[in-house]
């Protein structure tokens, strides 16, 4: 037994950190009290860097090209540009106040900005970096989700429990679904058929028909041993065949696993204390979690569904976004 215990480790030892395992990638956290962005390589599962940034940082994504990665910076009331080869900020984006979310069009430009104090979606051309838009939404929106045709980005608003189809062309409003209290975040499946919103107060998931704009089915989560009002759903994830999703459960410090087809619950994976975003490598053999209040990210093994690091990072980390390289 002993033996096949220690085979089991070295087996795992070479995955991660030998020659076989899964491809490198760039890691990217933002480090919500920190002011930092820390850096880390997916293959070592090693901190590279920290990186000083503004005030507050929250949302991040990279752009399309893989060249820089967007922060929002939103007690600065912008939006950064990281040069991701010399890791240094280079420009700002006139983003509205208190960015807090933030995605990026299929084409690479331009980029949907959630401005949470405001209750304004801003809509900025990345080449120009000049507001094409600003819509008018409901009362806190946070979360920004782009159809995978880039025909609607939908914006979801904490206070009105909404999510808000927007129409890319002419930034008019097409719809409005009601959803769980609190709504968070807003990720559409890849074939665009179905739109999941995670809604922390209510404690639900609501996943939402794209062509008839209904709501199909709610979720709900029931952890043993955790009280009903930890479950608290922030960031989703769904894998790129639609066979499986992934929630946050904020200070439950549990990821749901989610037959993707069924919407059942399989799982409840326990990771650090206040899980908030949630990003796959390009790959999806490998999931990120940030953990706002011990400091870390958890890397979780898609295809084992197994937890197999914490890694330490600034204070109080809150997104994250992988390089596509």
């Amino acid at each position: 037994m002993k033996t096949l215990s220690l085979l089991a480790v070295l087996v795992t030892t070479l995955f991660f950190y030998g020659t076989g395992g899964a491809d490198a990638y760039t890691v990217y956290v933002s480090n919500e009290k920190g002011n930092s962005l820390t850096v880390i390589d997916s293959e070592t599962l090693q901190v590279l860097t920290t990186i000083p940034v503004g005030q507050r940082p929250r949302g991040i994504m990279l752009t399309k090209d893989g060249k820089q990665v967007l922060i929002c910076a939103s007690d600065d009331d912008t939006v950064q540009v990281l040069d991701v080869a010399s890791r240094e900020i280079v420009a700002d984006l006139p983003s509205g106040p208190d960015p807090e979310l933030l995605n990026i069009h299929p084409s690479g430009s331009p980029v949907y900005i959630a401005n949470e104090d405001d209750n304004l979606l801003t809509i900025v051309d990345l080449e120009t970096t000049k507001v094409l838009a600003e819509v008018q939404v409901g009362v806190e929106p946070e979360g920004v989700g782009i159809s995978p045709d880039g025909k609607t980005v939908v914006v979801t608003s904490e206070t009105t429990n909404m999510a808000h189809f927007i129409d890319t062309e002419t930034f008019e409003i097409t719809d409005n679904v009601l959803v769980g209290a609190r709504p968070r975040f807003a990720e559409f499946t890849a074939d665009g058929k179905h739109l999941w919103v995670s809604s922390e107060v209510a404690g639900t998931v609501s996943v939402i028909d794209t062509a008839t704009r209904e709501v199909v089915k709610v979720i709900k989560f029931d952890v043993p041993g955790v009280q009903e009002i930890y479950l608290q759903p922030v960031g989703v994830r769904v894998t790129k065949d639609g066979t499986k999703a992934f929630v946050a459960l904020g200070p439950a410090n549990r990821v749901a696993v989610i037959d993707a087809k069924t919407y059942e619950v399989e799982d409840y994976l326990l990771v650090g204390k206040r899980v908030w975003q949630l990003a796959f490598t390009p790959d999806q053999k490998l999931l990120f979690a940030t953990n706002g209040n011990s400091n870390d990210v958890s890397v979780i093994d898609v295809p084992s569904l197994k937890v197999v690091k914490s890694i330490p990072t600034g204070t109080a980390p809150w997104g994250v976004t992988i390089s596509q390289d």
